[in-house]
This record gives structure tokens, C-alpha cells and sequence, in this order.
């Protein structure tokens, strides 16, 4: 590993990263949980093997939204590179799984 390789994986994330992820991934689980919370008030009948998709593919998105702040906010030493591409990939993931479980609401 060369000198300037090594200097790349200290930078640390820009100012206001860790606040900002932490505000985006509350704000997609509020969404998610009014999302569920319509859904499930207005849908009449009994529940289908979709419904059930639906549930289990936003409970693991609300999971990995839920782990950004713990993620982000871990300390790590002088010498070690921040959480936050790794924060940022979990933000990815619960997002995209929650607009996967709309989408599979809106569209079955």
C-alpha cells in the first residue's frame, strides 16, 4: 500500500455526514411507518401470502434504517476510517427495501 493510498482511506467524511444520515434515515423510517400504518388500515379482508411479503420485506428495510445512527455513531480509533460508507450502504439497503415493499403494495 503506497503513501497515497493510505492517505485516501484516513479521510474522514465530510462535516454534518453523521447528522445528515442520521435525520434522512429517521425520516425514511416516519415514511415507511405511515406507509405501513395506511396500508394496513385500509386494506379490508383477511391477509394474503403478499401481505405477508410485504411486512417481512419493511420490517428488514426498518431494520437497516434503524441500524444507520448505531452504525455511524460507533467510535473508531485516530487511525482507523469512519462508519460512514458503511452507514451510507445500510441507508441504501433499508430504503431501497422499503420502496420494494410499496411497490410490491401498489402493484399486486
Amino acid at each position: 500500500m503506497n503513501s497515497q493510498t493510505r492517505e485516501k482511506s484516513n479521510l474522514r467524511a465530510p462535516t454534518g455526514s453523521v447528522t445528515g444520515l442520521c435525520s434522512a434515515s429517521a425520516t425514511m423510517f416516519a415514511v415507511g411507518m405511515a406507509f405501513l400504518g395506511y396500508w394496513g388500515v385500509y386494506e379490508q379482508g383477511s391477509w394474503r401470502a403478499v401481505d405477508y411479503l410485504v411486512l417481512i420485506v419493511a420490517v428488514l428495510g426498518f431494520a437497516a434504517l434503524g441500524c444507520v445512527p448505531w452504525i455511524v455513531t460507533t467510535p473508531v480509533a485516530e487511525d482507523e476510517p469512519d462508519k460512514v460508507a458503511v452507514a451510507r450502504r445500510a441507508m441504501v439497503l433499508g430504503t431501497g427495501l422499503l420502496w420494494t415493499a410499496v411497490c410490491i403494495a401498489v402493484f399486486t
